[in-house]
């Protein structure tokens, strides 16, 4: 089992890994719409699904996997109102790639993100 710690998405807040490597698997922390300076990310929920998906790329990337490689995402939603327009970011990130996802609502987020994904990939 392996720490998946890069510079190029937000620092965990919490006694968590941005990801953890095993075997041949690779499983992110969710990610909320947080600069890689720590900073929210303010606007729609468009600007910070993008940011989101930056995000997951990045921890992605340095655990030697990417996108293309993804099997399940969870989304979480603070309101399901917005999950066609999450959808339509999304599916800029996974368009001939669209792996298993499952999108529920939840009462709050850290940090009060409006969106959280987390991920599943193989190396």
């Amino acid at each position: 089992m392996k720490s998946i710690q890069t510079d190029k998405a937000p620092q965990a807040i919490g006694p968590y890994s941005q990801a953890i490597q095993m075997v041949d698997l690779v499983y992110t922390s969710g990610q909320i719409p947080l600069r890689p300076d720590g900073t929210m990310v303010e606007g729609d929920i468009e600007v910070q699904t993008k940011q989101v998906m930056e995000n997951l790329t990045a921890v992605l990337e340095a655990s030697d996997s990417s996108l293309t490689k993804v099997v399940k995402t969870t989304i979480f939603l603070t309101n399901l109102g917005d999950f066609d327009k999450v959808n339509a970011v999304y599916g800029q990130y996974f368009s001939e790639h669209q792996p298993a996802r499952s999108c529920v609502q939840v009462a709050a987020l850290p940090k009060g993100a409006r969106i959280e994904i987390e991920a599943v990939a193989t190396l």
